[in-house]
């Protein structure tokens, strides 16, 4: 069993940056995969950056390659999802997520620990 607490996150304007940290605990965070997800109004919710439980094996949506950046500190049991280049079309509420699995995941169904959540409003 993980606990996931995000923080960060608020409003921003086009072509500004915002942080998102997700803080672990429970069982040992170093095991996990972990993903950031987000989920705009009607929308589905979708990946936006996983990283693998060493950190070396990153995926990207798409949308976000060159301005989002994931990285995770295990001797701090804390994941980061650096925004930068912001665009209206990341407006969304975030979530991180921990995946009780070996291998890195993208599918939000695969993934079993989520964290609370995170508002993101880009204004244009």
């Amino acid at each position: 069993q993980v606990q996931l607490v995000q923080s960060g996150g608020g409003l921003a304007q086009a072509g500004g940056s915002l942080r998102l940290s997700c803080a672990a605990s429970g069982r040992t965070f170093s095991i996990y995969p972990l993903g950031w997800f987000r989920q705009a109004p009607g929308k589905e919710r979708e990946v936006v950056a996983a990283i693998s439980r060493s950190g070396i094996s990153i995926y990207y949506a798409n949308s976000v390659k060159g301005r989002f950046t994931i990285s995770r500190d295990n001797a701090k049991n804390t994941v980061y999802l650096q925004m930068n280049s912001l665009q209206f079309e990341d407006t969304a509420v975030y979530y991180c997520a921990a995946d009780s699995g070996a291998t890195l995941k993208t599918e939000v169904r695969e993934y079993d620990y989520w964290g609370q959540g995170t508002q993101v409003t880009v204004s244009s």
